[in-house]
């Protein structure tokens, strides 16, 4: 490589890193400044392209972030000019710019503000406003998701895309229908108002959990788990944590990341396949990611008035995280706590891993029952979870044909092309 080629292969990490640093930040100040998400985003992504021009050809500015925020505020001021001229919102967004600084393409010059866009003080708040305004119950779950990931996340719509296996043009639709609909909507880029604030945390929090659940069992597609997209919303976890501090259901959401992320090391084989829990080296667990679980569960047990859904999904995969196998796990405290999850938080997937932990706890004829029960409700219809513990636990009492032909039929509903494996594998075993 020479040294021009060096150069700029340098210049376009500094590009890449600092996008992935500070692209919610960009976006959030921009949107502060301009009062408009979708204004924002473009203009962002265009100072992104800019710089991946102009950064090889004239060198990193010394305040990559500055550079790129002002960039992107010359390009808001170009659409309103656009829009309807000089007008006051224009001359609002203007006011600090020096008419005769430097064009949007060439580095700060000497005498603008490098803190143009943002007061550090106000930061947490503009973050906030874009998480929220990106989570807003207006939007699908498929459009909140595609975009948070794309505006506080950073990443293109080619790595979603990737990440969900869906084709890209389908996540840019989303991502311009989600803007619009704000936008018909009129919903205000800030921080909710105290009343709304559960709820709209509730929406936020939904958000991460089901990027992460994506990611850590992936529905469809060849791999096991996608632990890029999981890492990604331990990421997001752990801003919300740093910026809201007192809220509870924050800290147990995070506590339960970091607690499932730990076992990452050991679920899969150099090869991709799966390992299963009973199977896995604990040795191999992320112990720094466990200190960090089980600290943000200590805070939601410190913060709030007991734990809410996420936190008691937590405090059980606590009891994972310490026990030293299958066996030494404190199943009848894993009950128990499925139980409170139940009350607070009912649903039939709860119910099944409370059969499951039912059956560790007391063996599998006091668990079928259970299971029994979800099929003659008719719910999980299509999930090739219940026959898959079903099957297992069938195959445990000895009844090995009823047993295959659960893990049979669980397989054919599994997407996901590595678990699907897994279970013919316990099938063609019996």
């Amino acid at each position: 490589m020479t040294g021009a080629d060096g150069g700029e292969a340098a210049a376009r990490r500094a590009v890449e890193t600092t996008w992935r640093m500070d692209s919610a930040r960009i976006v959030a100040a921009l949107a502060r400044y301009t009062g408009d998400l979708a204004l924002a985003e473009d203009v962002a992504s265009e100072a992104l392209t800019e710089a991946l021009v102009a950064w090889p050809r004239d060198g990193v500015p010394r305040d990559p972030t500055a550079w790129l925020l002002t960039t992107g505020r010359r390009r808001a001021i170009d659409a309103f000019r656009r829009r309807s001229g000089r007008d006051e919102r224009y001359a609002t967004l203007g006011r600090d710019l020096p008419e005769g600084g430097a064009h949007a393409g060439g580095s700060l010059v000497a005498d603008e503000d490098p803190d143009l866009l943002w007061d550090p003080d106000v930061i947490p708040d503009d973050r906030l406003a874009l998480i929220f305004t990106a989570c807003h119950p207006v939007l699908s779950t498929q459009a909140r998701v595609a975009l948070t990931l794309r505006v506080v996340g950073g990443l293109s719509s080619e790595e979603i895309a990737r990440a969900f296996l869906v084709p890209t043009p389908t996540v840019q639709a989303r991502i311009t229908r989600a803007k619009k609909t704000l936008a018909a909507a009129r919903v205000p880029f800030e921080v909710p108002p105290e009343a709304d604030r559960p709820e709209r945390v509730g929406s936020v929090l939904q958000v991460v959990y089901l990027i992460f659940t994506e990611g850590s069992s992936a529905t469809s597609g060849d791999d096991w788990m996608r632990a890029d997209l999981a890492r990604e919303a331990v990421r997001l976890a752990r801003v919300l944590a740093r910026l809201l501090p007192d809220e509870p259901e924050v800290a147990g959401l995070l506590a339960l990341l970091e607690l499932t992320a730990a076992r990452f090391p050991a679920r899969t084989r150099p090869d991709g396949s799966p390992v299963l829990l009973a199977d896995q080296d604990r040795s191999r667990w992320d112990v720094g990611a466990i200190r960090r679980g089980r600290a943000a569960l200590r805070r939601a047990v410190v913060v709030g008035r007991g734990l809410g859904p996420y936190g008691l999904q937590a405090a059980i995969a606590e009891q994972h995280a310490v026990a030293r196998s299958v066996e030494d796990t404190d199943w009848e405290r894993v009950v128990l706590l499925y139980e409170a999850l139940g009350q607070v938080a009912p649903s039939p997937v709860v119910e099944l891993n409370r059969a499951v932990a039912v059956s560790m706890a007391s063996g599998p004829a006091a668990a079928l029952p259970l299971v029994d029960d979800l099929v003659a409700r008719e719910v999980l219809s299509g999930s090739y979870l219940l026959p898959s513990v079903r099957g297992e636990l069938l195959a445990r009492l000895g009844r090995t044909d009823e047993a295959r032909a659960e893990l049979a039929l669980a397989a054919r509903l599994c997407g996901n092309a590595r678990e699907r494996g897994v279970l013919e594998g316990k099938a063609a075993a019996l």
